[in-house]
């Protein structure tokens, strides 16, 4: 348990960090009043551009999201008693397994069948 309890800490960290990088991206969105001067495609260069720019911040904004949830989704099942279980078959995920993935929710098993099905529905 005294592991679990470090891997709680460290949870607790990567979501501070997580939540911070959250922020400053959607606090740098870049202001629409910056524009870009002498380009001889002039303004649909611009939109193209600025267009691109904000589907990547918008992928990077839903990764960064979907991170956050995966850590506050460890760090309930910690304070319920849960941490440490697959959600999937309940046994217990492999301490090797948590340790290099903290947030993790699957064992290995449990894992590899999702991907498993994932790829064969494709």
């Amino acid at each position: 348990m005294a592991k679990y309890t470090e891997l709680y800490e460290r949870l607790k960290k990567e979501k501070a960090e997580l939540s911070e990088r959250l922020e400053h991206l959607r606090a740098s969105g870049r202001p629409s009043a910056e524009r870009r001067e002498g380009s001889p495609f002039g303004k649909r260069e611009e939109g193209a551009d600025e267009a691109l720019e904000l589907e990547k911040r918008l992928v990077l904004e839903q990764r960064l999201v979907e991170s956050v949830n995966d850590v506050e989704h460890a760090l309930q099942k910690y304070e319920a008693g849960t941490y440490g279980l697959c959600d999937s078959c309940g046994q217990a995920i492999e301490l090797a397994r948590l340790e290099a993935m903290p947030h993790a929710s699957l064992c290995l098993t449990c894992k590899a069948s999702r991907a498993k099905d994932a790829k064969g529905a494709r």
